[in-house]
């Protein structure tokens, strides 16, 4: 295997830029603000975010400035500093209060505060999909597999399919679960959970989150909303309106922080449920204090840890507003994921995960590859990711689904069609070479 050595990045790039000035359009003119190696194509931002060079620098500045008296920073300047970025995001994804939400690592962290401070009876019920997030399908394992065991109730997805027919199936499985005696008698004190993914990772669907909400309501079943990608790929948040119980998403993919940073919501109504901070904060108290609940308190300071990601949202939205704000951002990267998927799909003779309303792609688009007999392995998995990212260098997200293996393109503003161009060219002659090798005869 040619495996290839890290370039540093050519010079050009910009790590600053003057807010006056007019932003270059988007499109490749754009790779001079981020941090890429010469000539890699980066498909996959979904996976881990890709932070802009300027706000790279304000993170740089934001260290050397706790470095310069700690004491002074952690004590006095961190708290006010952090309120602004709970400010921001508060008003990014229309929560009624910055005091309904705080900042978290990551989603997967997020949501394992929400899941593991209910208190569980034997007889509740934890609702996943068939397509939750690996960590969260298996912090739902978990929890089942410890007392008192809630039960573990798994709704099937598979796609394509249309919005209306989840929300319909949705409406049956909460129902079903609702109306059944499965694990207790009393299912009038029985509590019943279910997390519902906003725009899956894998596939990277769009899911019609806000209805399946108000089916939870209506059926006095708790939301927890998995919104991982959803922050700056989907625009006009409103939870103030929607009401789900609880609400994450990471800050660091697409709304251009520093990772690793993400917004946990929880609404004040909620808030007792989430007793102790993960891990538990100086700042806890016990339910039965009248002080009870202080949520944000207890997040402010969960130990020492890099508190620059959290700090990084102010420098996220002033240069993501520079170069055109949420709106023009988003229909880029819409435009881009349609365009692209199809010419992706055209060069691979296959298709895009799309039905026939096109209600499910997003920023990223899914386009099913040529490896038919190729088993969903691990092995075939590894020698996928090898393959792209030492042989082609490049990258987009791989995955098994419903039989078949498929990729997850993340469109984004320094992304053009020949991108997935090249990704098909890179695809067409890995695909080749895993048939041959993994094929079933």
């Amino acid at each position: 295997m040619a495996v290839v050595t890290s370039q540093l990045p050519s010079e050009g790039k910009c790590h600053t830029y003057d807010p006056q000035s007019k932003p270059p359009d988007l499109g490749h003119s754009m790779l001079k603000y981020f941090a890429f190696e010469d000539g890699y194509v980066n498909l996959n931002h979904g996976a881990y975010g890709s932070l802009p060079l300027p706000v790279a620098s304000e993170c740089a500045k934001i260290a050397a400035e706790i470095e310069a008296c700690p004491d002074r920073f952690m004590r006095f300047t961190h708290r006010t500093r952090l309120q602004h970025s709970r400010e921001l995001v508060a008003r990014f994804i229309g929560a009624e209060s910055a005091d309904e939400c705080v900042l978290v690592p990551n989603a997967t962290h997020g949501l394992n505060t929400v899941l593991r401070n209910f208190e569980w009876h034997e007889g509740d019920i934890i609702i996943g999909a068939s397509t939750t997030y690996g960590a969260i399908s298996k912090t739902i394992q978990y929890l089942s597999d410890i007392p008192p065991h809630p039960i573990v109730s798994d709704f099937p997805l598979i796609f394509p399919c249309t919005h209306a027919k989840i929300v319909d199936d949705w409406r049956k499985h909460l129902r079903l679960v609702v109306s059944s005696d499965v694990g207790s008698a009393d299912t009038v004190k029985r509590k019943i959970v279910a997390v519902i993914d906003g725009i899956i990772s894998t596939p990277g669907v769009r899911l019609p989150w806000t209805e399946m909400v108000k089916v939870c309501r209506e059926e006095g079943v708790w939301s927890v909303v998995d919104g991982a990608h959803m922050v700056g790929q989907e625009v006009d948040i409103n939870l103030a309106e929607v009401k789900p119980d609880f609400w994450v998403s990471n800050c660091h993919k697409w709304m251009s922080a520093k990772r690793s940073c993400s917004v946990l919501y929880v609404p004040k109504r909620n808030q007792h449920i989430i007793k102790s901070s993960i891990p538990t904060s100086h700042a806890y108290i016990s339910p039965t204090d009248p002080r009870a609940p202080n949520f944000v308190d207890q997040h402010e300071w969960t130990g020492t840890m890099d508190h620059v990601p959290y700090l990084s949202i102010p420098a996220a939205l002033e240069f993501r507003n520079w170069i055109g704000g949420e709106h023009k951002i988003n229909e880029y990267c819409h435009q881009l994921a349609l365009g692209g998927g199809k010419r992706l799909a055209e060069i691979l003779g296959t298709s895009v995960m799309e039905n026939d309303k096109g209600e499910l792609t997003a920023n990223m688009v899914n386009v099913e590859l040529p490896l038919a007999g190729v088993p969903g392995t691990l092995e075939v998995d590894q020698f996928l990711k090898e393959q792209l990212l030492f042989e082609w260098h490049c990258y987009a997200a791989h995955y098994y689904h419903n039989g078949q293996w498929w990729t997850r393109c993340s469109a984004q503003v320094w992304i053009e069609v020949s991108d997935f161009e090249y990704l098909g060219k890179a695809f067409t002659a890995i695909c080749k070479l895993a048939r041959d090798k993994f094929a079933k005869q």
